[in-house]
């Protein structure tokens, strides 16, 4: 076996002895490299008491090399492949988890967020080149007909401006914006907490396989692994670290998308937060997001997201504004001169000059031009609004 090929079978190994994202196995193969990694840690030599713990439990289960040996052979036939830091569409981004750092930890799988060993990739687009535009769009699973609505906008929207839409495949807002992409005819990308040859949930196989054609499906995990609940908070880092922004749709107030939110905040990316209706309970997660994260920024739509992601100074929203009124273009007088004017009937111009608080020249001058814009008519006792235009009736 060649060292290259030693040290892939390792990093699988390694994933498989210890979760991904674990600090200690990450800052030992920045030190020693995989191979050397795995033999410390097979023979007893972790500097970490659970970690010792860890690997001997899962010893005891198998050999590691033999584990992972399995796992690339399955993956080969699957028609998956192995990923590494080594190979050239290995997404450099994700090196940016190794400074994620949250505050206020109190549980282990929050404090384990180092950057991946390895990834198992099915599709056919190379993974750097796939994640290097994306943005993420996650949400509640129970999300509303108004959630599922803007995921779905959002997906179709950054897709069709060739931004890669970034999720995890779960039902509700995930499956929207994986939609949406895929109905622009782009690229989309399923991040998944378990084995890329069983997708979860079931219910979105079709999805799935619809993905895989067109886009991707990346997993931590080998060919067969479970979808084990703290494994969707380990895969949410790299949906965070992966992308250039998160934009959270709907979620309640314990949910998956919001500490993806905060992972992208500590991670140094752009955490966006579409509102919902007050009343909604899956806004809550979304609304307190932004009262407590100073750094998540409110959008509404597509426009929104491009300006916070994009290129500085060439993707900005338009800003919001009412629909057009004749009355936009005039200037102070004019507008005085027509607001001045009666209801109903006519006023002399000496009269309305001086409601309108203008000199009689002005006046003149003013009126005439409101009069060749259709705004009022000249009459024998003065000048009085142009009654509304008619809308034509068909014939």
């Amino acid at each position: 076996m060649s060292a290259d090929e030693e040290s892939r079978l390792a990093r699988v190994a390694l994933t498989w002895l210890a979760e991904p994202g674990t600090t200690v196995v990450h800052r030992l193969v920045e030190r020693f490299g995989p191979a050397a990694t795995l033999d410390l840690l097979l023979d007893g030599g972790s500097p970490d008491g659970w970690l010792h713990a860890t690997v001997a439990a899962r010893s005891a289960t198998g050999d590691a090399r033999a584990v992972a040996a399995e796992a690339l052979e399955r993956a080969e036939r699957l028609g998956a492949r192995l990923v590494t830091p080594d190979d050239e569409e290995w997404p450099t981004r994700v090196g940016g988890l190794a400074e994620l750092r949250l505050p206020d930890v109190t549980r282990r799988v929050d404090g384990e967020t180092a950057p991946p060993l390895c990834f198992w990739v099915r599709g056919g687009w190379p993974l750097g080149e796939a994640l290097e535009r994306s943005v993420a769009v996650v949400g509640a699973r129970a999300a509303t007909g108004y959630g599922q609505h803007v995921a779905t906008e959002l997906g179709y929207g950054l897709a069709e401006r060739d931004w890669t839409v970034v999720s995890g495949g779960a039902f509700g807002i995930d499956a929207a914006a994986h939609r949406g992409a895929l109905n622009a005819g782009g690229l989309t990308v399923a991040v998944l907490a378990c084995g890329v040859d069983r997708p979860y949930p079931m219910g979105n196989t079709a999805l799935f396989d619809r993905i895989a054609d067109t886009g991707l499906l990346v997993s931590e995990w080998p060919p067969g692994a479970e979808p084990l609940r703290p494994r969707f908070l380990i895969r949410n880092r790299v949906i965070a670290g992966g992308t250039l922004g998160t934009v959270v749709v709907e979620a309640s107030a314990r949910s998956g998308a919001t500490q993806t939110a905060r992972r992208a905040i500590y991670t140094g990316r752009v955490a966006m937060v579409v509102p919902g209706p007050v009343t909604s309970a899956m806004s809550v997660g979304a609304h307190e997001l932004l009262r407590e994260q100073p750094k998540a920024r409110l959008v509404t739509g597509v426009a929104h997201v491009l300006e916070e992601v994009g290129r500085i100074g060439a993707d900005l929203a338009p800003p919001a504004r009412g629909p057009q009124r004749p009355t936009d273009a005039l200037d102070d007088d004019a507008r005085s001169l027509l607001e001045a004017l009666p209801r109903r009937g006519a006023m002399g111009v000496d009269r309305l000059a001086g409601r309108a608080g203008v000199d009689v020249r002005t006046a003149l001058r003013k009126l005439s031009l409101l009069e060749q814009l259709s705004m009022v008519v000249r009459r024998e006792d003065g000048y009085a609004l142009a009654p509304p235009a008619k809308a034509k009736q068909g014939t």
